[in-house]
C-alpha cells in the first residue's frame, strides 16, 4: 500500500497534469468505488467542475473542485491514475473516468478493487468521517515530541503496530516504520508504552527524516502520464532500504543478520543486534 511519500508524489504530479483544468463529465464505472454517490449523482456533482488544486490529507488525495465540493480518493493496494488521450482505450480495471477539458480524460484504475472515493463539501473536509481521525502530519508542529510520548504512553500494542495505526501517527506504513525502528535502534516488538522519553524523541526524528529523504527522492522522478506516481520504488528493496526486504543479509550499521517476523499480517524487518528488547 503506498505510504506518504508515495502519495505526495501522486498528488504533486495530478496537481501538474490537471490543476486549472475542468472536468467535463464524470463516469463511476464500479459503483463500490464510491458507495456513498450512485453513479448518476456522482456524474451530476462533478460534471464542468474545476480543479482549483490537488493535495492531500495522510494517505488521502484531495481534489480541491471549484464548485464547493472536494473528490477525496485513496489508493488502497493497487489504485492509480492515468491521463489519457482521445486515442487510447480505457484499460482493464478502470472504475470512474474523468473527462477533460483538451480532449482527455483522467482514468483510476484498480486491479485489486480496493480503492477509495468520496466527493464532500469542501468546508466539511475536517470533519469527513475518514479524516477527522487522523494523526497530526508528520511534518507539522502538532507532531511534537510531547504528542508522541503522551500517545506511546496509552498504548501498551508493539510499537510497529503503532506506528501502522494512522489515528496515531499520519502517513507511516509498513516500509517506513520498519526503517524508523531501525534508525532508533527500538525492537518493533517493545510494547509503545515501555519505550523511554529519549528513545521516543529519536523515534519521532527518525520517523520524520525517512520520511523527509524519500519525498526529496521522488522529486526526481519523472512524469509519466499513463501511470502517474509512477512505481516508486518497485518490487525490489534491495539497495533502497537499510532493513527493509532484506532478510538474512547484513546489517549496514553492524554487520548482524536482518530478521524478518510477521506483525498483524505483515513483515517486519530488523536487526537483531541493533535493535535489542
Amino acid at each position: 500500500m503506498p505510504e506518504l511519500p508515495e502519495v505526495d508524489l501522486v498528488c504533486r504530479q495530478l496537481d501538474e497534469s490537471v490543476a486549472g483544468r475542468r472536468i467535463v463529465s464524470a463516469r463511476l464505472l464500479r459503483e463500490r468505488l464510491s458507495p456513498a454517490t450512485p453513479p448518476e449523482a456522482f456524474a451530476e456533482m462533478l460534471a464542468e467542475a474545476g480543479i482549483n488544486s490537488v493535495g492531500r490529507r495522510g494517505k488521502f488525495i484531495l481534489f480541491d473542485l471549484a464548485n464547493g465540493r472536494t473528490l477525496v480518493t485513496h489508493l488502497r493496494m493497487s489504485g492509480r491514475f492515468m491521463l489519457l488521450g482521445p486515442d487510447r482505450e480505457d484499460p482493464k480495471f478502470t472504475h470512474a473516468v474523468f473527462h477533460l477539458d483538451g480532449d482527455e480524460r483522467l482514468v483510476f484504475q484498480d486491479q485489486r478493487h480496493f480503492g477509495m472515493m468520496k466527493i464532500v463539501a469542501t468546508e466539511e473536509i475536517p470533519f469527513t468521517e475518514d479524516l477527522k481521525k487522523l494523526a497530526p502530519e508528520p511534518f507539522s508542529e502538532e507532531f511534537s515530541a510531547e504528542y508522541l510520548v503522551m500517545t506511546l504512553r496509552r498504548s501498551n500494542r508493539p510499537v510497529k503496530l503503532f506506528l501502522l495505526d494512522q489515528t496515531k501517527v499520519c502517513g507511516v506504513g509498513n516500509i517506513y516504520a520498519s526503517e524508523a525502528l531501525f534508525r532508533s535502534g527500538i525492537h518493533p516488538e517493545t510494547p509503545a508504552s515501555k519505550i523511554s522519553r529519549p528513545r521516543v524523541i529519536r523515534l519521532r526524528q527518525a520517523v520524520i527524516d525517512v520520511l523527509t529523504e524519500s519525498m526529496e527522492i521522488s522529486r526526481s522522478v519523472p512524469l509519466d502520464p499513463e501511470n502517474i506516481g509512477g512505481s516508486f520504488y518497485g518490487d525490489d528493496a534491495d539497495g533502497e532500504w537499510n532493513v527493509y526486504g532484506r532478510e538474512g543479509m547484513a546489517c549496514p550499521k553492524c554487520g548482524g543478520t536482518i530478521i524478518r517476523l510477521s506483525q498483524g499480517g505483515r513483515s517486519t524487518f530488523y536487526c537483531k543486534r541493533c535493535q535489542r528488547k
